[in-house]
């Protein structure tokens, strides 16, 4: 023993458990061990413990994930915001079915999607928002969502007259039929969608934003400039959005970064803000162990139990992750 008290790896992965698992505040997670086991911890301590396993992560873990992310040939990408320090900052998610990776930055764009290092030297298909800051890594083609794009386009007819025929809503019943044609599709095993197959969705999306633009040339209102760049964003990108169809490993929406993205959202909603970047960067890191485990069929407290024996579980060695590649 080195130290006046020494706690073993089962209690440091406990403490990591509540605290970075569970998203117990510090002051809480010491309360609940103390009740559970009679383990009396202060909340430096557990701050402590939480250190020792990020600097472990940071050896070999969060490398590995990264160039894995790089690799890949289809990526998610999503952030939000934070409040850390009494101060909105915002955190990045980069992923795939199988792994997560989580940041925070002080930057939502170009700067804070940079620093995350995987999007930089990306050559597959990002999916992502429409927001401007991706679109600087020009070495990969784009997915768009089209969840995102769908929600819009409800705003739109939702200020319509129900009883009148909505360009908008045609074009979401035609993305919609689009998608389930590109379901259908990766159900029967194909690889992509012929284009006759998929024609006359294309056909109907077309018309619905060109009658948009249309429409709403004139962008008197504010509303009508919001729809009339809509409908002209629906008709630049037409390739970005409905890349799903030329290749069915693409999905057409990015909704697996937003619930990666979610837990992040849920720890500040339990245990409030996070009183350091420090500190936020350090959470971030171990949520991105613990998600990529969970997605490899890794329960937390396991994959806690091999990072606090100084053993971090790691994808390319996941027996689950070999028997799948």
């Amino acid at each position: 023993m080195d130290a006046p008290v020494q706690y073993g790896e089962q209690v440091r992965a406990l403490a990591l458990y509540l605290y970075g698992g569970q998203f117990l505040s510090k002051d809480r997670t010491a309360q609940a061990m103390s009740e559970l086991f009679g383990i009396r911890l202060s909340a430096g301590t557990i701050v402590a413990i939480q250190a020792r396993a990020i600097a472990t992560l940071e050896k070999a873990f969060l490398p590995l994930l990264r160039d894995l992310l790089t690799r890949a040939d289809v990526l998610g990408a999503d952030e939000t915001g934070l409040r850390v320090e009494g101060k909105l900052r915002w955190v990045h998610c980069a992923r795939t079915d199988r792994l997560t990776l989580v940041t925070i930055h002080p930057r939502r764009g170009r700067l804070g999607i940079t620093a995350a290092d995987v999007l930089p030297a990306f050559t597959g298909t990002p999916v992502h928002d429409c927001w401007a800051a991706y679109d600087v890594f020009l070495s990969a083609d784009h997915q768009l969502c089209c969840a995102h794009v769908v929600r819009e386009l409800v705003a739109v007819a939702e200020r319509e007259d129900p009883a009148a025929w909505c360009w908008a809503t045609q074009a979401i019943e035609a993305l919609v039929d689009l998608q389930r044609l590109a379901a259908d599709a990766r159900a029967a095993g194909l690889g992509a969608i012929h284009l006759a197959t998929s024609a006359d969705g294309r056909h109907r999306l077309r018309s619905a934003v060109q009658a948009g633009i249309s429409q709403t040339a004139a962008r008197a209102t504010k509303a009508m400039r919001t729809e009339n760049n809509l409908a002209d964003r629906l008709a630049s990108r037409e390739a970005d959005y409905l890349r799903f169809l030329t290749d069915l490993a693409v999905p057409a929406d990015n909704n697996g970064s937003e619930r990666d993205i979610r837990m992040v959202k849920l720890r500040q909603k339990i245990s409030g803000c996070l009183r350091s970047l420090a500190g936020a960067r350090h959470f971030c890191a171990l949520r991105s162990y613990l998600s990529t485990a969970r997605k490899n069929d890794l329960g937390m407290l396991d994959a806690l139990a091999r990072l606090t024996a100084g053993r971090p579980w790691l994808p390319e060695t996941s027996p689950t992750l070999t028997a799948t590649a």
